[in-house]
């Protein structure tokens, strides 16, 4: 019987919903610092070359819808995908999934592609996006509506998540759309973050 207990333990496991959001705050604190340092070196750069730099805070400008639209925004949303499409291709854990030892691999267990991580994040958007939209319809798209539209499409991130509770296998929304999984590994076969990138450069060669 104790056999049976040990053997069940040692195997990797659907991860829970709680354990997951745990990670994405780790993860979250990293991104925002990314997010930051980005949207600091694009404003410098948009400053300089879109407006004439004032004297005073009078003179106070702000940047060019289109250079916000088509410059930053795609930069943002770039760099997310580039912060997880590393971690995931090379090892299926980022900074805060492997803390908790979670590891998010396709459903046959192999570890993503860019085009499976542009799936994943954008599968994990759709109930957020959808949530922002019915808010936004609601509400008119008025500047007073983004608060609604933001605390909407946060309702809808954390419903990916309590989705889990009811489904069978413990799968979360976009976990579902995008054909992947995300595991909680047991102690014994976690492979820290540093000893998979030097055994990925091993197979490399």
């Amino acid at each position: 019987m104790q056999t049976s207990r040990r053997n069940t333990s040692d195997e990797p496991k659907i991860a829970r919903a709680s354990t997951r959001m745990i990670a994405i705050v780790y993860d979250g604190m990293l991104i925002l610092a990314l997010l930051f340092l980005v949207g600091t070196v694009l404003t410098v750069i948009g400053t300089n070359l879109t407006m004439d730099i004032g004297v005073n805070s009078d003179e106070a400008q702000e940047l060019p819808n289109w250079y916000q639209n088509l410059v930053m925004t795609p930069s943002f949303v770039l760099t997310l995908i580039g912060f997880y499409g590393v971690f995931w291709r090379r090892s299926g854990q980022t900074l805060g999934m492997q803390t908790w030892r979670l590891k998010t691999v396709t459903a046959q267990g192999k570890l993503l592609d860019w085009g499976q991580t542009i799936k994943r994040i954008l599968s994990a958007c759709v109930i957020p996006v959808l949530c922002a939209i019915v808010a936004g319809l609601l509400h008119g798209f008025s500047s007073e509506a983004r608060a609604a539209m933001l605390s909407s499409a946060f309702f809808g991130l954390i419903f990916n998540y309590a989705f889990c509770l009811f489904n069978r296998r413990g799968l979360a929304v976009h976990d579902i759309l995008s054909n992947t999984v995300t595991l909680k590994m047991p102690k014994i076969q976690h492979e820290s973050l540093w000893q998979s990138f030097k055994n990925r450069k091993k197979k490399n060669k």
